[in-house]
C-alpha cells in the first residue's frame, strides 16, 4: 500500500500477522488539518509496517506489505473500523433528529392541548392540511427566541421552538396543476409560542422565505394569528426594532405574487398589518383582527376591552377587510386551496352548468329585480365560483372562477342592492378587483346591469366622485382581456365603468335580447327631457298615459337590437351561447407583459 499523499501517520490499525478484511482501514493518515483513511483493498495478511507512527510520508510511499488470502480472515482485527450496519443510527445524527422532534407538536402536548381545547389547530396542524404530503421542506426549525440572556438553552428549545414561526416551502394543488406551479411559501405563526407573537428570529426566518419568493415567483400562504411585536428578546442591541425589513419585504410581493393571508383566533399589531398586505384574506367568524390588540388600546388611553371586542369576524367581513369568511380552520385551509388554485393555471377536468337555464335568468318583467349570483353560477364551471368580499360593496358582486377550465374573474352588478346602481364600497370593491386580476393574469368577465352610478346629496358627501373614478383608472391600465356580457341595465357612466371605460373597450361588448340603453336611466330621461309635455298633459291618467308612451318609446330606441344596427355593442346574442362566447374570446385573447411597477391596493 502506498501514500496517496503527502503525509503524517497519525495511527496504525493493523500489526504485522493482523488478517484484515476488504473495506477494513489500515491507516490513518493527517495532511493539512485533515485525516485520510486508508483502507484495504482486499482480504489479506499484514507482512511489514514500513513508518512508525508520527512519521512523515511523502506521495507514493510504500507503507506497508501485504500477501492476499485464498479464503476469507477467521477474525478481524479489533482496530478495524467499518461503516455502521444497515438501520443503525450514529450518535451524531441521533442526536440531531432527538433535537428535531423536540420543534414538532408530539414534544409539546400540553400546548396542543390547549389550542385543541379552544377549538383551533397548531400551526404545524394547518401546514399539514395545506400542503401536499410529504412536500414541506422547514427552513429554520431549529431557532429559538433571542432570549438566551435571560433563559436557559433548555427553555428555549422547550418553550420557544422554532421561534414561534413555522417557514418553509411546499406543494399545493400538485396532483392538479403539477410539481412546478404548486411549489408555494407557507409561514404559519405558532400561537403556542408566545402567543405567536413577532420575535428577531422569526423575522429572519420570514424574511429569508420572503427573499425566496420574490426571486423565485413563488406564491405565499401566511397563516398570521399572533400578537405582534414581542419585547421580550434581549440578545440584540436594539431600542425599538423599527428597523426590521419584513413589512417593506411583505409589501413589495404585492403584484408580483399571489399573496394569501389566514387568520383564525387574534391576530393584532404587526400580524394584522402582514395579514392587509395580502391580496386575499380568509379569516373564521371567531377570528378577531385589529391594528392594536387590548394592551396597545388601554396604553393608549383608550379604554380596557376584551380581545373578543377587537375586530371581530363578522364586523371585519362586513366592513371588507375580509375577502372569504368561513366556519373553521379546515374551511380556511380547504378556501386557500381553492383560491391559490386560480394562479395555478388551467386545471384538466371541467364541468358546464346548463346552460338553457340563463334564458330565464332575467325576468321578463323589466321593473323585477333578480340576483345576478346565479348567472355567475350558470356562466362556469360547476364548483369553481369563489365569491370574494361577500360582506362589503353589495352593490358588486365579484368572484373568482373558471370557464372550461381557465381561471377567470368575474363581476356582477347587483340589482338586488340601490337597484344595481354603483355607490363608494361597490366602486372600490370592483376597481381592486380588476388590479388583482390584471396583476396575476386572469381575464375579467363583467356582467352589466346598472342604472349607473349612484347620485345624490348623502352619497357625494362620501368622495363618490373619487372612488367611482377608480373603475376608469384602473381600467385603463388593464393587460388582461377584459369581456363584458349586458344582461338588462346599460346605463350612463356608470355601465361604461362596468365595461372597462366604453363599451368598446373590452375584447367583446355583447348583450342579451333584454338589454336596454340610454345615456341615463329611461325613466329619469323622460321625466327631464319631456318635461313641458307631462306638465301640459291632465295630471291623472291622461300624463300617466303619455308618460307610459314615452317610456315606451325610449326603450324601443335603446334596445339591445337598436345598439346593435349602430354598432355600439358587437352583438345580440341567446343568453345560453353566453358560456360559448366567452370560450371563444378567452381562447383568441391574449394577456399582457406585466409592467415592472405593479402593485395591488390593499383596499
Amino acid at each position: 500500500m502506498r501514500s496517496p499523499l503527502q503525509a503524517r501517520i497519525v495511527q496504525w490499525l493493523v500489526a504485522p500477522g493482523d488478517s484484515v478484511r476488504r473495506g477494513d482501514v489500515l491507516v490513518v493518515l493527517e495532511a493539512m488539518k485533515m485525516e485520510h483513511e486508508l483502507r484495504a483493498e482486499s482480504d489479506a495478511r499484514v507482512l511489514e509496517l514500513l513508518f512508525e507512527a508520527e512519521a512523515s510520508v511523502q506521495t507514493n510511499d510504500v507503507l506497508l506489505r501485504s500477501e492476499p488470502l485464498t479464503t476469507s480472515p477467521a477474525m478481524v482485527t479489533e482496530a478495524s473500523t467499518r461503516p455502521n450496519a444497515p438501520g443503525q443510527v450514529r450518535s451524531d445524527l441521533q442526536a440531531m433528529l432527538d433535537r428535531d422532534a423536540l420543534t414538532q407538536d408530539a414534544a409539546r402536548l400540553d400546548a396542543v392541548a390547549r389550542r385543541h381545547a379552544l377549538g383551533l389547530r397548531t400551526a404545524r396542524e394547518n401546514l399539514a392540511d395545506l400542503c401536499d404530503e410529504g412536500s414541506f421542506i422547514e427552513y429554520g426549525a431549529l431557532a429559538v427566541a433571542a432570549q438566551r440572556a435571560r433563559r436557559s438553552q433548555e427553555d428555549l428549545v422547550a418553550n420557544t421552538p422554532a421561534d414561534g414561526m413555522v417557514t418553509g416551502i411546499g406543494s399545493v394543488n400538485g396532483a392538479t396543476c403539477g410539481p412546478e406551479r404548486s411549489r408555494t411559501v407557507v409561514m404559519a405563526y405558532d400561537a403556542t409560542v408566545l402567543a405567536g407573537t413577532q420575535g428577531m428570529r422569526n423575522h429572519q426566518k420570514t424574511d429569508r422565505l420572503l427573499g425566496i419568493a420574490l426571486s423565485q415567483k413563488l406564491p405565499v400562504v401566511l397563516f398570521a394569528e399572533g400578537g405582534g411585536g414581542r419585547p421580550g428578546d434581549t440578545d440584540m442591541p436594539i431600542v425599538a426594532g423599527l428597523h426590521v425589513g419584513t413589512f417593506a419585504a411583505f409589501a413589495r410581493l404585492s403584484g408580483q405574487v399571489p399573496v394569501i393571508g389566514i387568520a383564525a383566533g387574534r391576530c393584532f399589531a404587526g400580524n394584522a398589518a402582514l395579514l392587509g398586505c395580502s391580496d386575499v384574506i380568509i379569516a373564521t367568524r371567531g377570528s378577531n383582527i385589529g391594528m392594536g390588540g387590548p394592551a396597545m388600546v388601554e396604553g393608549g388611553g383608550l379604554g380596557s376591552f376584551r380581545p373578543e371586542d377587537i375586530g371581530p369576524g363578522d364586523v371585519q367581513h362586513a366592513n371588507g377587510v375580509i375577502d372569504v369568511l368561513v366556519d373553521d380552520e379546515a374551511q380556511a385551509v380547504a378556501a386557500a386551496r381553492h383560491c391559490l388554485s386560480f394562479f395555478q393555471g388551467s386545471m384538466p377536468g371541467w364541468t358546464a352548468p346548463d346552460a338553457l337555464t340563463l334564458r330565464d335568468a332575467v325576468p321578463e318583467n323589466r321593473l323585477r329585480a333578480y340576483d345576478t349570483r346565479t348567472v355567475m353560477q350558470g356562466l362556469v364551471d360547476e364548483g369553481s365560483l369563489l365569491a370574494l368580499r361577500t360582506g362589503f360593496g353589495a352593490g358588486i358582486h365579484t368572484a373568482l372562477a373558471r370557464i372550461e377550465g381557465r381561471a377567470v374573474g368575474l363581476m356582477a352588478n347587483n340589482p338586488l342592492h340601490l337597484g344595481g346602481a354603483i355607490d363608494v364600497d361597490a366602486a372600490d370593491k370592483a376597481a381592486r378587483f380588476m388590479q388583482l386580476c390584471n396583476a396575476h393574469g386572469l381575464p375579467i368577465v363583467s356582467l352589466v346591469d346598472t342604472p349607473g352610478f349612484m347620485v345624490g346629496p348623502d352619497m357625494e358627501a362620501r368622495a363618490q366622485v373619487r372612488h367611482v373614478s377608480r373603475l376608469f383608472v384602473v381600467a385603463a391600465q388593464l393587460r388582461v382581456p377584459f369581456f363584458s356580457v349586458v344582461l338588462r341595465k346599460g346605463y350612463g357612466l356608470g355601465a361604461m365603468g362596468m365595461t372597462a371605460g366604453g363599451f368598446h373597450a373590452p375584447v367583446f361588448t355583447v348583450a342579451w335580447p333584454t338589454g336596454e340603453f340610454g345615456a341615463m336611466g329611461l325613466e329619469g330621461a323622460v321625466r327631464l327631457g319631456y318635461r313641458k309635455e307631462l306638465q301640459a298633459a291632465a295630471e291623472g291618467a291622461e300624463r300617466d298615459a303619455l308618460y307610459g308612451r314615452l317610456v315606451a318609446e325610449q326603450y324601443a330606441k335603446g334596445s339591445a337590437e337598436q345598439m346593435a344596427t349602430t354598432l355600439e355593442i358587437d352583438a345580440v346574442i341567446d343568453p345560453a351561447q353566453t358560456r360559448q362566447w366567452l370560450v371563444r374570446g378567452l381562447a383568441g385573447a391574449k394577456v399582457g407583459e406585466p409592467t415592472a411597477r405593479r402593485f395591488i391596493d390593499t383596499w
